[in-house]
């Protein structure tokens, strides 16, 4: 059985994209990252959503520091660190303005990484002085997690709060050894998990709007990038607490059954789509889904938390369709635009978080290839 298994793999791997390039090779993994990143970097994003220590840059500093790490890891290249210090500089390490609101903690993750990497304190404390203030002074709401009501969006009422927030506690309780960071993570998690967690479908919905709602086909309203989100930041958790941590096991059990569950619905062309249950409705490829969810299954094959013999034949669609979207130039389209549902998407759309969540899909696929060569 494992040398059927082993044969199938180092096939699938030899498999050959329609540009005539082995997709499946460490230095072509590393050639499109760095042609990604390299034009995410030369091509800046504008506007009122995209300022340095929004959510969306957030979530492309996470993946250029997995990029950063890898390449001066093995090649010496520490431009990319030195890229996202220049950052950090100019904003003074500090993280967004809104107190409560978990979009503007998210770059707090990647400048705890650093803080790691450096030792500098004047990377971590803005984090930290965030974290404690919150932890002290908690949202005063009673009500559920009513999106709607704009009191609810001082905690997790929206499934990508979970891939923007939750990872900052972890990565701040592993760092201090402080109960109070892990002990506010569960309960907020946990609360977020039981509103919008559909326990039938094994999918989230978005927010609290999407209830009841059905997409043309009659199925339920469940966003391909929101639970992508979702996946991705129970990656950061899962990286970030040890496999013998007592909190661990809840965060990884809903990672193992929201990994499956996902990785059932890829479409045939490889994409997982912006509605997940009526992909007819939105054919178009989606990146920003498709990378988030590649990062999750790469990830949970590296970490024999997914079957490999299952997963690695979707992984592989899915990391192929993904470097099919890359322009030359390195731009990633099919990127769908900032939204809370499923929309229309086209070649020409590109986002910075896409960028990002292609970035830690590559460094997993990176990985991924290296055991089975």
């Amino acid at each position: 059985m494992k040398k059927v298994l082993f044969s199938f793999i180092v096939l699938s791997i030899m498999s050959i994209c329609s540009w005539g390039q082995d997709v499946f090779s460490n230095s072509e993994i590393k050639s499109v990252m760095k042609r990604v990143a390299d034009w995410q970097i030369a091509n800046p994003a504008e506007g009122a959503e995209h300022d340095d220590l929004s959510w969306t840059h957030a979530a492309l500093y996470m993946g250029m520091i997995d990029w950063a790490e890898l390449t001066e890891k093995e090649d010496g290249d520490n431009r990319y660190y030195k890229w996202l210090r220049s950052i950090g500089r100019r904003n003074a390490w500090q993280v967004g303005k809104y107190m409560y609101h978990a979009d503007f903690i998210a770059v707090g993750q990647v400048f705890i990484d650093m803080y790691r990497k450096y030792g500098d304190r004047n990377m971590l404390l803005p984090t930290m002085a965030r974290t404690e203030f919150v932890i002290n002074h908690p949202s005063s709401s009673t009500l559920k997690l009513d999106y709607g009501n704009m009191e609810t969006l001082e905690r997790w009422s929206w499934c990508d709060a979970l891939f923007m927030a939750p990872p900052v506690y972890a990565k701040m309780y592993m760092l201090t050894h402080d109960w109070k960071y892990v002990n506010f993570l569960n309960q907020e998690y946990r609360a977020a998990y039981d509103y919008l967690f559909d326990k039938e479908e094994q999918l989230f919905y978005r927010d609290h709007r999407y209830f009841g709602k059905k997409e043309a086909n009659g199925k339920k309203v469940f966003w391909g990038r929101g639970n992508g989100w979702v996946l991705g930041g129970l990656c950061e958790i899962l990286q970030t607490l040890p496999r013998n941590n007592m909190h661990r096991e809840f965060y990884q059990d809903l990672f193992v059954r929201l990994a499956n569950r996902v990785a059932s619905l890829q479409g045939e062309d490889g994409y997982w789509h912006a509605s997940l249950l009526d992909p007819k409705s939105y054919p178009s490829p989606e990146t920003s889904a498709t990378g988030f969810i590649v990062y999750a299954l790469a990830y949970g094959v590296n970490e024999e938390l997914l079957d490999k013999e299952h997963m690695m034949p979707i992984i592989k669609r899915g990391w192929e369709a993904l470097v099919k979207a890359v322009e030359k130039d390195g731009k990633l389209g099919y990127v769908q635009p900032i939204g809370a549902d499923p929309k229309k998407v086209t070649r020409k759309m590109t986002e910075v978080y896409g960028a990002g969540a292609f970035l830690l899909a590559g460094n997993q696929m990176y990985r991924l290839v290296q055991k089975i060569l």
